[in-house]
C-alpha cells in the first residue's frame, strides 16, 4: 500500500461535465432516431442549467467568502471555476454545432422545419403578425436601462436586448455612462406566459418559429420613429444554491416559500447570448450585470434548447422515435387477487421501467380501500404532478386510516410541488412531517399495517427511485415489495424514530444513513479485503449514480490493492480513478447512457460465497452518508438475489451503450470486438422481461370464473 495519505481523485464538477458529454454523445449518434437525438440535446442543455445554478453558484459563493480549501483532487474553488469555464465553452460549441449542422437539417428531412420570419411566405408572415399584435404586443413591455438602472430579470427566462438611436431632444436626458449619447438601451422580458415557439401554416408536417425571433422582427413596434441599431436574445442563470437553516427556521414551510422567491433574485452566474450580438452591446450588458467575460457564453442558435423537449414527443412522428417498449406485468402478481395475498406467499422484486410500476401504486390504492388496513406510512421526496399515490393517501385519510407522510420540503427544484402536497394532505387530515432538521429525507419506503386473522402484518415497499409514476416510466429503478416480518419491524422503527423525535434503534436488517449506512458499507468492503488477503475469492459488484465519498473511495483502493475484483457501474460522477498501478489495478468503472436514465442502486458483495445483495436509495456520496436519511435494504430471497446479480452482470457485458473510465480520467465507448456478440443491456432487459411474461402466460391454464350474485349458492 502507498504510504502517502493522498489518494488520486477526479474533481467532481469535471466528472459531472463528462457525464453530460456522454448524454450529448447520444444526440450526436446518427444511428439514433432524430427526435430522440433532439431529446438528448435538450437534456444536455437542461443539465447545464441546473449545474450552473447549483454547482457553479456554490463555487462562486465559496470564492466570494474567501474559502480556499482544495477539494480531494487538489483544486481550489477558483481553479475549479476556470476549469469548468474551459470545458463548458467547448461543450456549448459542440451543442450548437450539432444543432446547426445535423439536428436542424435532419429534422427538415423528416418534415419538421425550424424557420425565422425572414424565410416565411406571405401567409406565414400574416399568421405571426396576427400573433404578435394580439398576444405579444399587448403582453410585453420594454424596460429602459439607463445608467446604473437595470431591470431585475427572473432566472432562466428569455429577454430581448435592444439598442436604439434617439434624436437630439431625447439625447440631452441620457446619463453619461450609456453606450453613446445618441443611443439608449432597453430590455424586453419575454416572461413565462408566452409560448416558446409558434407553429405556422405549412406544407411540411410541422414548421415553427421561435418567440424571440418574432419579437425581434417586430421590435420597431415597441420603439416607433426610432432606429433599432442592434437587438439580440439573452438569458440569465442565477445562483440557486440557497439553503434554509432549518435549525433556526421557525416555520419550515414558510421559509421554503421565501427561498423560492430568493432564487428569482440570486446573483447572476451565467449569461447566454445569441451569436448575433455586437461587441458594444455585449460589453454594455456584461457591465450592467457585473459579469466577467468568463461568465458569458455565446450560442450560435436559439437559447434554451431544453425548451425543445416537447417537440420530441409530438404526435404523428413515431417513425423517427424509439419503438415503444411496453412495460411487462410481474407474472407472480395475480391482478385478480389482492396484492396482500400475493405478497403473503413471496416477495416481489420489480425492475422498472421494464416491469410496470403499477404494483407499487396498487399497494397504496388497495391499502386505501381495505377495511383491514390500520395505517399507512410513507416517505415522499419527488412526486408527479397528477399523482395517483397522493390520491391514494387522500382516500386512505378520508376512510379513517392513520396516514403519516414524511414529505421532504427541501427536495431541490421540487419544493413548490411538495409545499402544495403538504398543505393538501394536512387539510385532508394526514399527519405530515416536513423532514428532519439538518437532514434531507431521501429514503424510499412505504409501510402498510394490516389486521389479519393471525395478527398484525406489515407490508413494505422499499425502492431505489422516487414515488413518481411519470419518472418510473423513464428511470431504471428497483422495487422490493415484501411482507418480511423483520423488514416490517425495521420499517416501523424507522418511521417511529423520525416522527417521534427519538434516537433510531439498531435495525434488524436495514442500514440507515446517517447513523449506520457508511459503517455497514465500509465493513462489507473490509470483509472482501480480508478474504482477498487470505487468498480467497473476493469481489464487489455495484451499480450507482455517483461515487464521490473520499472515505469509501480510499477503502475501495485498499481493497483493490489486496486483490479484490471490483466492478463499478457509475452513471454520473465518479471521482475514483481505475486502473492505476498500486492503487486501483483491480477496479473497473463503466458508465451507461441509453433511452432510460440509469437510476438504480444495487450492491453485491461476494462475502466468502454467501452473497450479500442490497438495494439502496443512496449513492456513495458524502451527502448521502452524512446529511440525508437513506436506507439500504438486503435482498435475501435466493430468487431475488439471482435476479439482481443477473441484472448487474448484464450491465457489465454491455458493449453497445457503455463507456469505460480509463486511468487517464477519460471515458472510452465500448464496442464489440471482432467476433464478439453485441450486448445492448437495456434492450436485453426489455426482451427478457417480455419473454418471461409470455412464457408464464403460456404455462398458466385459462379458467372461466363466472360473476355470481350474492343470492347464488
Amino acid at each position: 500500500m502507498k504510504k502517502d495519505s493522498m489518494r488520486p481523485f477526479i474533481n467532481r464538477e469535471l466528472s459531472w461535465l463528462e457525464f453530460n458529454q456522454r448524454v450529448l454523445n447520444e444526440a450526436i449518434d446518427p444511428a439514433i432516431p432524430i427526435l430522440e437525438r433532439l431529446k438528448f440535446l435538450a437534456i444536455s442543455c437542461s443539465n447545464l442549467d441546473e449545474f450552473f445554478m447549483v454547482r457553479v453558484g456554490g463555487l462562486k459563493l465559496s470564492v466570494q467568502s474567501g474559502f480556499q480549501k482544495p477539494d480531494p483532487s487538489g483544486l481550489k474553488p477558483e481553479a475549479q471555476l476556470d476549469a469548468i469555464n474551459n470545458r463548458v465553452e467547448t461543450m456549448v460549441e459542440d451543442q450548437y454545432s450539432l444543432w446547426k449542422s445535423s439536428i436542424v437539417p435532419t429534422l427538415k428531412k423528416s418534415g419538421i422545419l425550424i424557420s425565422s420570419p425572414k424565410n416565411l411566405n406571405e401567409t406565414q408572415l400574416a399568421a405571426i403578425h396576427r400573433f404578435f399584435e394580439t398576444e405579444v404586443y399587448s403582453s410585453l413591455s420594454p424596460i429602459a436601462a439607463h445608467g446604473d438602472e437595470f431591470p431585475l430579470l427572473p432566472n432562466q427566462t428569455l429577454n430581448v436586448f435592444v439598442r436604439v438611436h434617439v434624436d437630439q431632444q431625447t439625447n440631452s436626458a441620457l446619463l453619461k455612462d450609456d453606450l453613446l449619447f445618441s443611443e439608449r438601451i432597453a430590455v424586453i422580458p419575454v416572461g413565462k406566459r408566452l409560448p416558446r415557439y409558434i407553429f405556422v401554416p405549412t406544407e411540411a408536417k410541422l414548421e415553427l418559429v421561435f418567440i424571440e425571433d418574432i419579437i425581434q422582427h417586430y421590435a420597431h413596434r415597441f420603439f416607433p420613429q426610432q432606429k433599432i441599431i442592434d437587438s439580440f436574445t439573452f438569458r440569465l442563470s442565477r445562483n440557486a444554491d440557497m439553503r434554509v437553516d432549518d435549525e433556526v427556521a421557525g416555520n419550515l414551510l414558510e421559509s421554503m416559500e421565501d427561498l423560492l422567491n430568493e432564487r428569482t433574485t440570486g446573483d447572476c452566474v451565467r449569461l447566454e447570448v445569441d451569436s448575433e450580438v455586437e461587441t458594444d452591446s455585449l460589453v454594455a450588458l456584461g457591465k450592467k450585470l457585473s459579469l466577467s467575460i468568463k461568465d458569458i457564453y455565446t450560442c450560435d442558435g436559439p437559447l434554451a434548447l431544453s425548451h425543445l423537449m416537447p417537440i420530441s414527443s409530438a404526435a404523428g412522428f413515431e417513425s423517427i422515435r424509439y419503438d415503444h417498449w411496453e412495460p411487462s406485468d410481474d407474472p407472480n402478481l395475480d391482478p385478480t387477487e389482492s396484492i396482500f395475498d400475493s405478497l403473503s406467499r413471496r416477495d416481489c422484486i420489480l425492475f422498472h421501467p421494464f416491469q410496470s410500476y403499477d404494483p407499487v401504486v396498487r399497494l397504496l390504492s388497495e391499502a386505501a380501500e381495505d377495511d383491514d388496513v390500520l395505517a399507512i406510512k410513507q416517505t415522499l421526496y419527488r412526486t408527479s404532478s397528477n399523482s395517483r399515490i397522493i390520491d391514494a393517501l387522500h382516500r386512505a385519510t378520508a376512510s379513517g386510516k392513520n396516514v403519516t407522510v414524511i414529505l421532504e420540503l427541501k427536495a431541490r427544484f421540487d419544493e413548490a410541488r411538495n409545499i402544495l402536497w403538504a398543505r393538501q394532505l394536512e387539510q385532508a387530515g394526514a399527519n405530515v412531517i416536513y423532514g428532519l432538521k439538518g437532514l434531507k429525507t431521501h429514503a424510499k419506503a412505504t409501510l402498510v399495517v394490516r389486521r389479519e386473522p393471525e395478527g398484525i402484518a406489515r407490508y413494505c415497499h422499499f425502492g431505489t427511485g422516487n414515488y413518481n409514476e411519470q419518472t418510473a416510466k423513464v428511470y431504471t429503478d428497483i422495487s422490493l415489495l415484501t411482507r418480511d416480518p423483520d423488514l416490517g419491524a425495521d420499517a416501523a422503527d424507522f418511521f417511529n424514530a423520525i416522527t417521534g423525535f427519538s434516537r433510531p434503534q439498531d435495525f434488524r436488517k436495514v442500514a440507515m444513513a446517517p447513523t449506520g449506512l457508511r459503517k455497514r458499507l465500509m465493513d462489507m468492503i473490509s470483509i472482501e479485503t480480508a478474504n482477498a488477503k487470505r487468498g480467497n475469492r473476493a469481489s464487489i459488484t455495484c451499480k450507482m449514480n455517483s461515487l464521490v465519498d473520499s472515505q469509501i473511495i480510499s477503502k475501495l483502493y485498499e481493497a483493490s490493492q489486496a486483490g479484490v475484483e471490483i466492478d463499478l457501474n457509475v452513471r454520473g460522477i465518479c471521482c475514483l480513478i481505475p486502473g492505476l498501478p498500486e492503487y486501483s489495478e483491480n477496479i473497473r468503472v463503466v458508465s451507461l447512457v441509453d433511452r432510460y436514465l440509469e437510476h438504480a442502486r444495487i450492491f453485491h458483495f461476494h462475502h466468502g460465497g454467501d452473497d450479500r445483495v442490497f438495494i439502496a436509495s443512496a449513492d456513495w456520496m458524502s451527502r448521502n452518508m452524512d446529511k440525508r436519511i437513506e436506507l439500504m435494504v438486503p435482498i435475501e430471497d435466493p430468487q431475488g438475489k439471482q435476479q439482481l446479480t443477473a441484472i448487474l452482470n448484464t450491465y457489465f457485458q454491455d458493449n453497445v451503450k457503455a463507456f469505460e473510465l480509463k486511468s487517464d480520467g477519460k471515458y472510452s465507448r465500448l464496442t464489440p470486438e471482432p467476433g464478439q456478440t453485441a450486448v445492448h443491456s437495456q434492450k436485453a432487459f426489455h426482451t427478457s422481461t417480455q419473454a418471461h411474461m409470455e412464457a408464464v402466460a403460456k404455462r398458466t391454464p385459462i379458467t372461466f370464473i363466472p360473476h355470481r350474485s350474492r343470492q347464488s349458492p
